[in-house]
């Protein structure tokens, strides 16, 4: 094998060789690039640097807020576009009705604004301008009528001025905005001072590790023979839960020019994103009846322990389904009925069995969508799928 691949995780790093796939559990007390040094450079110094490929998952994600004009085009075409390039949407504002919501607290990677036809002017004014004061954001981008962009840049600072998402025939333009959603989750990644001491050893991009797997998909019949489509993969880590999917899976998908796309769940891994996995946990209606269904109680939320670890990962795979199924209608909705096989991969194959999986997609498929019989399991034992470039 003449190519290294490493991926940094949120919780360990990860190393094919000649020698197979190799984890190692990070030290938090030193910054990535030494700690990637101590534990692997005797691994990686026999390598050129540009025969060393690196991904990277440890950021999870960008936080996103949306502010549209209406529910059917802007913010439809927006939310869409903005899941598929990887970004968390925390809160949907509808214009109009911008005095009505409260004002997070928590920072915001990125708020998007959009709404209107080119040839319409006057659609924002002094509310929006108020709203975005109170607000804590580190990016701000306007991708809606042209004839408000003039107001807006005058009034809002720092703001990116995309073409619009809706075209004069209300049809969806998705590549400016996805290009720019995209590049900025790669730069919350790779712009890291950590990261970006990784080039030391590696003279090839550096790319998030959702990207690479979402590039891995139409390889995967070739290592996984039993995959068969329509298909899903569910990438359960610590720090974010992450969904690629055949878009032929969502019944009114905007995003046109791949077979497949992505979601990621900045808050349901099982490590970084623990408090945040038991909060969703707590707050889902058919969680205490599927602990019951796994033979525990709700006290194993607080335990840390090894069982609890396999109880968060198995709550992983039932909360990031129910997130995308019919019962939740604020995310894209996949078609989980039509669903041929479903592959799992990441931290969770390391913990859980097939069956211990098996148990939650037949609690899914039952309880949910009300079906007895459940896809293709595959589970990716060897964690490889980010290695298939």
């Amino acid at each position: 094998m003449s190519k290294l691949y490493i991926d940094v995780g949120s919780t360990y790093f990860k190393i094919k060789d000649n020698h197979g796939i190799r984890q190692y559990f990070r030290n938090f007390d030193k910054n990535i690039a030494d700690d990637l040094k101590e534990k692997c450079g005797d691994v990686i110094e026999p390598y050129a640097k540009e025969d060393i490929y690196i991904c990277s998952s440890a950021n999870g994600g960008l936080s996103t807020l949306i502010i549209a004009l209406t529910n059917s085009f802007s913010l439809k075409y927006a939310t869409n576009i903005a899941y598929n390039s990887g970004i968390n949407i925390i809160e949907s504002i509808l214009y109009p009705n911008i005095s009505d919501y409260p004002v997070p607290t928590e920072l915001i990677d990125v708020v998007i604004i959009v709404g209107g036809i080119d040839d319409v002017g006057g659609i924002f004014s002094e509310d929006l301008i108020n709203y975005l004061s109170l607000l804590s954001y580190s990016n701000i981008v306007y991708t809606g009528s042209r004839k408000s962009a003039i107001y807006l840049e005058q009034n809002i600072d720092g703001l990116k001025v995309l073409p619009n998402i809706v075209t004069d025939k209300l049809h969806v333009h998705e590549e400016d905005l996805k290009n720019y959603l995209t590049n900025l989750y790669q730069a919350d990644i790779i712009g890291k001072e950590d990261i970006k001491e990784l080039y030391a050893v590696t003279s090839n991009q550096i790319y998030s590790t959702p990207y690479i797997v979402n590039r891995t998909l139409e390889k995967l019949h070739k290592h996984f023979p039993e995959v068969v489509d329509p298909f899903i993969l569910v990438d359960i880590g610590g720090a974010t839960t992450d969904i690629h999917y055949s878009t032929d899976l969502v019944a009114d998908n905007m995003v046109l020019d791949s077979g497949y796309d992505r979601l990621v769940f900045k808050k349901l891994g099982v490590y970084k994103s623990r408090e945040s996995l038991v909060f969703a946990a707590k707050n889902n209606e058919f969680v205490y009846e599927l602990l019951n269904y796994l033979n525990v109680t709700e006290n194993i939320l607080e335990e840390k322990s090894e069982q609890a670890t396999k109880i968060l990962m198995q709550l992983s795979i039932f909360l990031v389904l129910y997130k995308v199924s019919a019962q939740h209608p604020g995310y894209i909705t996949l078609r989980l009925e039509r669903l041929k096989s479903i592959i799992f991969t990441g931290g969770i194959t390391k913990v859980l069995s097939e069956e211990d999986i098996e148990t939650i997609m037949h609690f899914v498929y039952k309880k949910i969508l009300g079906y007895t019989q459940i896809p293709v399991l595959v589970v990716d034992k060897a964690y490889e799928i980010w290695t298939l470039r």
